[in-house]
């Protein structure tokens, strides 16, 4: 079994994968969607939202990068998936399975469902773009507005030549209202011959048993669930290995969270970092009752100094 961290975009970027791989559990994580359209973007670019290239594709806990495109021109991503590789991309992950509105209106993510045709195209280009021993793989969701073409995009992705689809079990119109149709994804693996991972509304360790038994899954992605429990992936391993389920106390967090708003400081404004931090506590109320009584502290707080105060932090010296 693989457990992978979702791409999930303005949330989990270079420093929170980077603290949720140190928690451990995860085998391999996804950056958020990289947009490309007309041109080949420049390598500044790519590092934005995958600073890991600079050490290997990596995170700084050894957990492997795989890097995500978004667009609809089959030539431009395929330009764009052969430069992305030079600069170190190991993996290269098609997107098309984001809900947003403003991302579909241009016709990218999910909106390319209504279109399997496109969908093989884009992948068949990429495929032959990159070098033979880079795997190329691709997300999608059971379809815009309802799954009946969910079969049809998954054979056209895997003729294209995708060699792993992660499937997230909801329509585009479904957002990320529960609950997520685990069914299909075993309907999917049935009609094509790659690996199908399985994805959405996975938060505990019974919810990866109720998904594993209703789809067969062996390997899951895991968005806001890890982010709300950032040691669900870990737990979920034990429970596979056999092992005791041992879940991780506040007061074990709370380095993570301290590393966090560090690693915030360092590489955002002032006015961008409280932001960031608040962010990811709304997702924190989920799991620790200890994060609502901070969040709602540091609600309305905008001085870095005084929030980190409020978490414990002390900033280091080669900050």
């Amino acid at each position: 079994m693989q457990i992978a961290l979702a791409p999930m975009e303005g949330l989990v970027d270079d420093i929170l994968r980077d603290v949720l791989t140190q928690v451990g559990g995860i085998d391999w994580c996804v950056t958020e969607f990289i947009r490309v359209s007309e041109r080949l973007m420049p390598a500044h670019y790519f590092y934005k939202y995958a600073s890991e290239l600079h050490q290997g594709a990596k995170t700084a806990a050894g957990v492997p990068l795989r890097l995500q495109l978004l667009g609809s021109d089959p030539v431009c991503l395929a330009e764009n998936a052969a430069y992305a590789c030079e600069l170190g991309a190991p993996v290269l992950d098609l997107n098309f399975g984001c809900p947003a509105k403003t991302v579909n209106r241009s016709r990218g993510g999910a909106i390319l469902l209504k279109e399997p045709e496109l969908l093989h195209s884009i992948v068949n280009h990429v495929r032959r773009a990159v070098p033979a021993h880079t795997p190329v793989t691709a997300k999608m969701r059971l379809g815009y507005e309802s799954p009946e073409g969910a079969l049809d995009c998954a054979r056209a992705l895997a003729d294209g030549g995708a060699g792993q689809i992660v499937v997230h079990a909801r329509t585009k119109v479904d957002g990320y209202k529960p609950p997520a149709h685990w069914e299909w994804i075993a309907r999917i693996q049935e009609v094509v011959k790659v690996p199908v991972v399985a994805n959405g509304e996975i938060w505990t360790v019974d919810d990866w048993r109720r998904c594993r038994e209703i789809c067969g899954a062996r390997d899951i992605m895991i968005g806001r669930g890890l982010v709300a429990r950032p040691d669900l992936a870990r737990q979920i391993a034990a429970a596979e290995a056999g092992e005791d389920v041992v879940e991780m106390t506040w007061t074990q967090l709370q380095p993570f969270l301290q590393d966090f708003w560090q690693q915030a400081l360092n590489k955002m404004t002032p006015i961008q970092a409280p932001g960031r931090l608040k962010q990811w506590l709304a997702l924190l109320t989920k799991s620790y009752p200890e994060a609502t009584t901070l969040f709602n502290t540091l609600r309305r707080e905008t001085d870095c100094e005084r929030i980190g105060q409020l978490i414990g932090f002390v900033r280091s010296e080669a900050a």
